[in-house]
């Protein structure tokens, strides 16, 4: 049987083995797949000793992204350009290859709901690891701008800067903002603590495209607040965590999942439907 993981700290919580076993049992595929909590310090040596006695593949997500970057033996295109690592795969000749699902995750269900980006006008809240990932697949689909807000304004520069080859991407305090956007994407964890972007409310319309990577069983800060604004097609990170997850299901197995239905079964497994 081949076995995979998620590793991170903490990761208890994660839905990663239920949406894996699903797509397993769609797919016909034969495999187990189970949570690795090591101790910050211990990653390395978890990974290479999960690696060594047989796994065929992993996901990570927090705080090891960045470290994994670092240990695999070598990058996906993505995976380079996002600085971050959340798929590994063995490969039939013995390399680890570190690769990056969450951009292409992010666009699959945009795309799914039915979001035009191309020629679209973006704004993307925050500048850290989650929208360093996702920065190369959006502006893929050809954009007419991508703005980045973030509170320290210099690390959206940075991030616009590192960026500004793949499209027009720019960097832009919140106070500097003008619409109208077209669609807003919040990458911060605000919503984890239940605050908000210091995002103007004239920024809404009744048009706008509203996505937070965050979810839960209820509306998060960030889209109960964008609806009370006149905001009407708001979305979660519900689907990013399917799509991400059939993209590195894809990486390891060969065949893509369908994802209709895994989000279905995960949305009742969290009391949202």
């Amino acid at each position: 049987m081949d076995r995979y993981l998620v590793f991170g700290h903490p990761v208890r919580h994660s839905k990663s083995p239920f949406i894996h076993t699903l797509f397993a049992r769609q797919t016909q595929q034969e495999l187990e797949y189970g949570l690795a909590e090591p101790a910050v310090d211990e990653f390395a040596q978890t990974l290479r000793a999960f690696f060594a006695q047989g796994g065929k593949g992993c996901n990570v997500t927090v705080p090891f992204k960045e470290q994994a970057f670092t240990l695999v033996d070598r990058l996906s295109p993505r995976a380079k350009r996002a600085g971050a690592v959340n798929t590994i795969k063995l490969t039939d000749d013995g390399v680890l290859l570190g690769d990056n699902t969450d951009g292409a995750g992010l666009v699959a269900d945009l795309k799914s709901h039915g979001v035009t980006l191309a020629d679209s006008r973006i704004l993307l809240l925050g500048a850290g690891g989650a929208a360093r990932g996702t920065l190369a697949p959006l502006l893929a689909e050809l954009p007419s701008e991508l703005v980045i807000a973030n509170r320290t304004h210099t690390k959206a520069q940075q991030l616009a800067a590192e960026f500004c080859d793949l499209g027009p991407v720019t960097a832009q305090t919140y106070e500097q903002l003008a619409g109208p956007f077209d669609l807003v994407i919040n990458s911060t964890s605000a919503s984890l603590q239940g605050a908000l972007p210091p995002l103007a409310p004239a920024l809404i319309h009744t048009d706008i495209a509203i996505y937070d990577m965050m979810y839960g069983a209820s509306d998060t800060a960030f889209i109960s607040w964008a609806k009370q604004h006149g905001a009407r097609q708001t979305m979660d990170g519900l689907g990013m965590l399917v799509e991400q997850a059939a993209e590195a299901f894809t990486v390891w197995r060969g065949i893509r999942p369908g994802t209709k239905q895994v989000l279905r079964e995960l949305k009742r497994n969290l009391g949202v439907i």
